[in-house]
């Protein structure tokens, strides 16, 4: 048994576990280079090997996300660039800012002037004139509200302009009621400088409160 342990030992094989008290000394009776230093160094070599695949592991992971971190930061480019490239063009506005009352009947037909702005996107409506004037050509959508407060009876007529031609209308001068209401709605192309606004018809008034009863609103749909 001897003859072979000595025989194993000059081929450099280790019979043991090598933090064995017995390995060490059997190593040490080999007067070579240790089995036990060449079993540490192979103990050693496998957890080196363990760790780098695990770094590559990591480094597979780092690269997946660089790559989607990328991918996110296009997506970011291009919502902006769609965003900075489309205008934006929208307003909503009541006819009083304060107080109440009619307003009207006027001898002749005027623009309603709505002072109560409550956005104003892209500045393209005149609370001064009641004027919207397109700066932009494309598809609109527009709304417009009417009420009236009167004794004996109603008598309201407006109408939805663009430029000098009539879009729409809303009309109330027969009723049993004195409190009426309406609306009326269009969707329109305009090009730059087409002008837009709501019409109190000659001899009509309308009513309007801190309730805002009466408002104007429009967007932009798409240019074109």
């Amino acid at each position: 048994m001897k003859k072979i342990v000595i025989l194993m030992l000059a081929f450099g094989f280790c019979l043991s576990d090598p933090g064995t008290d017995e390995n060490h000394r059997v190593c040490q009776t080999a007067g070579s280079a240790s089995c036990c230093d060449i079993c540490s160094l192979t103990s050693v070599t496998q957890k080196v090997g363990e760790l780098g695949e695990k770094v590559v592991n990591m480094a597979e992971k780092i690269t997946f996300l660089e790559t989607r971190l990328q991918n996110a930061e296009k997506e970011v480019l291009e919502l902006r660039s769609l965003t900075a490239g489309s205008p934006q063009v929208a307003f909503s506005a009541a006819l009083r800012d304060s107080g109440s009352g009619n307003i009207g009947p006027f001898t002749t037909a005027t623009p309603l002037q709505y002072k109560k702005v409550f956005s104003n996107t892209g500045n393209s409506y005149n609370p001064s004139t009641g004027i919207f004037t397109a700066t932009v050509s494309g598809m609109f959508f527009f709304r417009f509200s009417m009420f009236n407060n009167m004794t004996p009876a109603p008598n309201s007529v407006v109408s939805l302009m663009k430029n000098n031609e009539r879009l729409t209308s809303v009309w109330d001068t027969a009723a049993s009621d004195v409190h009426d209401s309406g609306s009326n709605a269009v969707v329109i192309s305009l090009k730059v400088g087409d002008n837009v606004f709501v019409q109190l018809e000659p001899n009509r008034a309308v009513y309007d409160d801190g309730m805002h009863y009466n408002t104007f609103s429009g967007f932009l749909l798409f240019p074109m």
